[in-house]
C-alpha cells in the first residue's frame, strides 16, 4: 500500500484531477471534515464519493466507528488506536504506518458489503444521493470571528478578567494550530482552555497541573501559553471583553406547532423504518419544513436540504403532518 504524506509534500494539487474524475469513486469513512479541509485548502472538487459511515447509518447501524463496522461486516479487527500520537513527527514509526494502512485497506471490501445490504433494503439510491450532496457541498471561506472564544462551554460564566485571559488563550491556540497545520482541538481542548482561564497558572510547574496540559504540551507550547495568560491578566478594564445579550427574534407560533408535531412523527417513522431519527429528518430540516409549512409534495421538495429520497418515500406523510396542524389551528 502506498501513502501520500501531506507534510512531506507541499502541494497536493496533482491529486485534483483524480478526485474530480466522476469515473473514480473516492471511498472514505466519516470523511466530511477531510473533504471540507481539502476543498478549503486546495479548492478540490470531487466527482464521486462513497462514505461508509453514511451507508451504515442508512442501514440502521448504531455503532458507526470504523472498527465496529469492520468487525460487524467483515470480521476484521483493527490494530490498537494511534489517534493520540503526534502525527506531525517524522519519520512515522512502523506501528503508525500499520495503523494508517489498516484504516483504509478494508474500505473497498466494506463498501461492497454495505452496498449489498443497501440493495436488499432498497436504500442504495438514498445513500448515493447523500454522498453526492457531500461531494458537491460548497465550503465558504473560513471567517475569523473575534468572539468565537465565547462559544467555549462555560465561557459566559467567567468574570471579565478571566474572560480576557480566555480570549488570549483562544487566539493563541488558533495561531499555534495554523502554524502546526493541525486542528485547534489537537493543540488544546476547550475544556483545558477554560480551566487555564480559571486557574491562571504562572509557571511551567503550575501549567503541568492543569488537566490536558500534558508534558508534550508544556514542553512544546508552555512558554507561549503562559505568555498568553500574562497578557490576558495585564489587560486594563476597558480592554476586557463585554458580554452582549442579543435580542431574540420574535417566535413563529405556527412554525413551533409544526415542528413539535414533526418531531413526534419522526420518532414513530424512524422506529417503523429502523432508521436513526437524525438520518430520517435532521433537526435543521424539521426547522426548515416547519418554517415553510409545505402543503404539497412540490413545496416540500423545494425546502433546502430535502433530498429526492425523502420526498419520494416520506413526503406524503410529512405533508399530511403539516396540513393536519393547519387544520387543527383553524
Amino acid at each position: 500500500m502506498s501513502f501520500v504524506d501531506p507534510i512531506a509534500i507541499d502541494n497536493l494539487a496533482a491529486l485534483g484531477p483524480v478526485f474530480a474524475d466522476p469515473a473514480i469513486t473516492l471511498v472514505l469513512h466519516a470523511g466530511d471534515n477531510d473533504l471540507i479541509e481539502l476543498k478549503r485548502r486546495y479548492r478540490f472538487t470531487f466527482g464521486r464519493v462513497f462514505d461508509t459511515s453514511i451507508a451504515a447509518r442508512f442501514l440502521g447501524v448504531r455503532a458507526l466507528g470504523l472498527d465496529a463496522l469492520l468487525g460487524q461486516w467483515l470480521g476484521v479487527e483493527l490494530p490498537p488506536s494511534r489517534q493520540k500520537d503526534d502525527w506531525s513527527a517524522r519519520p512515522l514509526r512502523p506501528v503508525q504506518e500499520d495503523y494508517a494502512a489498516s484504516d483504509v485497506e478494508h474500505l473497498f471490501t466494506l463498501k461492497t458489503r454495505l452496498i449489498e445490504e443497501l440493495d436488499a433494503m432498497g436504500r442504495r439510491a438514498w445513500v448515493e444521493e447523500e454522498c453526492a450532496a457531500l461531494a458537491a457541498l460548497e465550503i465558504p471561506d473560513r471567517l475569523v470571528d473575534p468572539e468565537a472564544f465565547l462559544r467555549v462551554k462555560g465561557a459566559r460564566d467567567l468574570p471579565p478578567p478571566a474572560l480576557g485571559v480566555l480570549r488570549e488563550l483562544y487566539e493563541t491556540r488558533e495561531t499555534l494550530a495554523r502554524a502546526a497545520d493541525r486542528p485547534p482541538f489537537k493543540i488544546l481542548g476547550e475544556d483545558t482552555l477554560l480551566k487555564l482561564a480559571q486557574t491562571l497558572p504562572a509557571t511551567p510547574a503550575e501549567l503541568a497541573q492543569v488537566p490536558g496540559c500534558t508534558p508534550r504540551v508544556v514542553g512544546r507550547w508552555g512558554t507561549t501559553l503562559l505568555d498568553a495568560i500574562a497578557r490576558g491578566r495585564a489587560l486594563p478594564p476597558e480592554a476586557l471583553p463585554v458580554l452582549r445579550r442579543s435580542a431574540r427574534p420574535p417566535g413563529n407560533p405556527a412554525a413551533a406547532r409544526r415542528a413539535e408535531v414533526l418531531k413526534k412523527w419522526r420518532v414513530d417513522a424512524a422506529e417503523r423504518h429502523a432508521l436513526d431519527p437524525g438520518v430520517l429528518l435532521p433537526n435543521r430540516l424539521i426547522s426548515g419544513i416547519a418554517d415553510a409549512g409545505p402543503t404539497t409534495l412540490e413545496a416540500l421538495a423545494a425546502v433546502d436540504g430535502v433530498r429526492r429520497w425523502r420526498a419520494a418515500n416520506f413526503g406524503t406523510e410529512i405533508v399530511a403532518v403539516v396540513t393536519s396542524v393547519e387544520r387543527r389551528a383553524r
